[in-house]
């Protein structure tokens, strides 16, 4: 994957800069680098890429992988990206506790049809709901991040006490060979890591546990710290652009081939995994509402010591 130095980042963004009043076209393209995690909710960011439509519009945009979505915000903030994928209960933390990160772009969406995160346990743990999760040690993908925030309010809604849980941050790439090892229980994770271990009798699904939330909630938000999107109002409209023309893509079933060959390039795993992994619904938007309603959940879980405002959080 295409890694890019900050130094190499500045001397693109200067030639963008002094070339502004040419045409995409005539311009060399403007490197960025966008942080992501291992998970589905990146396809239409992979394919605007590989498909041309960031190019077409003057950006080559390179992707780090990021073990873990609670640290894209100091990657953001330590400008080793430009752009990354936090949650949206990881990106109100960061600002909760002091940086000034802006949403710019949304990846994807929570439905109630697509079944593309799971509650899984290890084989034999004696796993069957909610409230028999109580006690047990349950892998996430982020403490505080999306998964686990939903995952805690789902168990609340079936009566249990996820207080009861000790919840243990677990990267998506090692989630299979943790789960094997009898580190954790559970784990709370997505596709097309849920496939592997399913497939791979590690573990099997206790539930899809989103589909009995609200549907439309967004998973993860592109987002830039304030101060770069305040310089860099141009390559914010060429990267909503391109990644809009990549969820087009990928909402066209006729192109499906294409779009797991694509998610494999940047998640390598088997292609049998790849030919069954369930896509994230794509949504290149995000509203205040939906961000007002990851604040409920929130404030629900004690997570927030301020009082964020939306509409400071979702860029314009």
């Amino acid at each position: 994957m295409t890694k890019l130095t900050r130094r190499g980042f500045t001397g693109g963004l200067a030639a963008g800069t002094a070339l502004a009043g040419l045409p995409a076209s005539a311009q060399a393209p403007t490197k960025i680098l966008l942080g992501y995690t291992a998970v589905a909710d990146f396809t239409s960011a992979f394919v605007a890429q590989e498909e041309g439509h960031f190019r077409k519009r003057g950006l080559d945009v390179g992707f780090q992988l990021i073990a873990l979505n609670s640290n894209i915000p100091a990657a953001l903030q330590a400008e080793s990206v430009q752009i990354g994928g936090p949650t949206p209960s990881v990106m109100l933390q960061a600002n909760d506790g002091g940086l000034d990160l802006v949403a710019i772009a949304g990846g994807s969406v929570t439905s109630k049809d697509v079944a593309n995160y799971g509650f899984v346990e290890k084989t034999g743990a004696g796993i069957t709901d909610a409230k028999s999760a109580e006690g047990k040690r349950i892998g996430v993908p982020g403490l505080g991040a999306f998964l686990h925030v939903l995952f805690r309010k789902w168990m609340a809604e079936k009566g249990a006490d996820w207080k009861k849980v000790t919840f243990v941050e677990t990267p998506f790439p090692q989630m299979a060979d943790i789960l094997r090892g009898g580190s954790v229980d559970g784990l709370i994770t997505g596709s097309p890591i849920m496939e592997r271990i399913v497939q791979g009798n590690i573990g099997r699904v206790v539930s899809y546990f989103h589909t009995e939330l609200p549907a439309g909630l967004p998973a993860i938000l592109y987002s830039t710290t304030r101060a770069w999107a305040t310089k860099n109002p141009q390559l914010i409209k060429a990267f909503r652009e391109g990644l809009a023309e990549g969820s087009a893509f990928v909402a066209d079933k006729a192109n499906d081939t294409k779009v797991r060959s694509v998610i494999g390039k940047y998640i390598p795993l088997p292609p049998a995994v790849l030919a069954t992994a369930i896509i994230s619904a794509q949504k290149p938007t995000i509203t205040v509402a939906e961000i007002d309603y990851w604040i409920k959940i929130m404030r629900e879980q004690d997570m927030l010591r301020g009082q964020p405002v939306a509409t400071n959080v979702v860029l314009p």
